[in-house]
């Protein structure tokens, strides 16, 4: 992955957001040893950070809103998560700026700049996040990191089929009823009680699934997976991923062309 110091300049093509979600606030411990001191007493270490620069797809249905990307939303919500300050960059798809295809030459987003280095794919940001800002930690145990994980893959099969007996429905059908039984043991969320790294990355898929079979396909997830229709009732409903979340419209746009294709 090239890497470059671009600073985009003001233009009619892209747009400036800045979202500023405060300090970070680590807490810090200190033990004494000496006789008559029992519990540890905290004490609270206060970290400023500068605003992250990130690259978003723009709205194509409202001006100067967030476009719709399932993989942006991911890296979105995990800056809110962290509580880390971040300056979004709206970045028109229909013409692409020079700046951007310097920083991004596949014309791909997420990009976000770490360290002075624009950094691409979500699966690297997030990981770069992580290590960087390990408070408050998002990590998802090994184990459970790929439960979920071909939802998507079959979701994009079913949206995408034009014939009722391919089994593209039944394939979805068996990953969403595998993560169900998967949460009746283990949720209400992937790593149990707490949100986590799978789930901030599951949430927006789950959510394009939603919005674009509801809309193409006339389908909804069923009842008998209760558990399932809770988690996603539950992610959605985050301040994080309210505040992160594309316009439906600008979903069923999205995958308009992958369904008429």
């Amino acid at each position: 992955m090239s890497t470059a110091k671009i600073h985009p300049s003001a233009s009619a093509l892209s747009t400036t957001i800045k979202h500023l979600t405060g300090k970070l606030q680590f807490n810090r411990s200190r033990t004494f040893s000496a006789k008559g001191f029992g519990r540890s007493s905290p004490s609270s270490l206060t970290v400023s950070c500068s605003a992250l620069e990130v690259c978003v797809k723009a709205s194509v249905t409202v001006p100067n809103k967030l476009g719709d990307c399932p993989f942006t939303q991911r890296v979105l919500l995990t800056l809110e998560e962290k509580h880390l300050p971040y300056d979004m960059k709206l970045v028109d798809f229909a013409k692409k700026p020079d700046w951007f295809l310097k920083i991004s030459p596949e014309g791909k987003v997420p990009v976000v700049k770490i360290d002075e280095k624009w950094i691409a794919d979500s699966d690297v940001i997030t990981q770069a996040l992580e290590e960087k800002f390990p408070n408050p930690p998002l990590v998802t145990p090994p184990e459970k990191a790929s439960v979920g994980s071909k939802i998507f893959s079959t979701f994009i099969g079913f949206l995408k089929s034009k014939d009722p007996s391919d089994g593209t429905e039944q394939a979805l059908l068996n990953e969403l009823g595998a993560f169900n039984a998967y949460l009746k043991e283990n949720g209400p969320f992937v790593n149990g009680k707490e949100v986590s790294a799978a789930d901030l990355s599951l949430g927006p898929k789950l959510y394009h699934l939603e919005i674009a079979l509801g809309h193409y396909k006339n389908w909804s997830v069923p009842d008998s997976f209760p558990y399932l229709t809770s988690y996603m009732k539950t992610i959605f409903s985050m301040d994080s991923f309210v505040k992160t979340r594309a316009l439906p419209e600008d979903v069923i746009q999205g995958w308009g062309p992958k369904v008429m294709g």
